[in-house]
């Protein structure tokens, strides 16, 4: 299983009145941590988006474990689940240096046209990720 492991300081403006990072941050984690994923495997968001090809989130689960505080450095590990050729679900923890995991959850994409929304495969659309993706998934290798 290919994963990625990317540090994150938190910063005072993602903590809330209790001083822990509010939950919608770690939204933003997952998408830096599935950024670096990427380009780890060698290929570029920025790349698929000069072909008018964006790639949202369709589906997104995060299950809360222990709060993250302001001052605290943790890191965000990324990992395929899941990929069929059109939908890929992302798996994230977010784990302190002990190896704790505070925060977990996933995110499931789709390709689509930037202009329609319309429905791509990835397999076919862009051949390269297809193969690479199957490559990383949980458990192969």
């Amino acid at each position: 299983m290919t994963s990625v492991k990317v540090p994150i300081e938190v910063r005072y403006q993602e903590t809330d009145q209790m001083g822990v990072v509010y939950h919608a941050n770690y939204l933003v984690w997952f998408e830096i941590g599935r950024t670096k994923f990427i380009e780890h495997l060698g290929l570029s968001y920025v790349e698929m988006e000069k072909n008018n090809v964006v790639s949202p989130v369709v589906d997104a689960q995060i299950s809360f474990k222990k709060p993250v505080k302001y001052g605290e450095k943790v890191y965000v590990e990324t990992r395929i689940e899941q990929y069929d050729g059109l939908r890929t679900v992302y798996g994230y923890k977010v784990i302190d240096d002990d190896g704790e995991v505070r925060i977990s959850g996933r995110t499931k994409h789709v390709i689509v046209k930037k202009e329609s929304f319309r429905p791509l495969s990835l397999r076919r659309a862009f051949p390269e990720w297809h193969e690479i993706y199957l490559q990383h998934i949980v458990g192969e290798e």
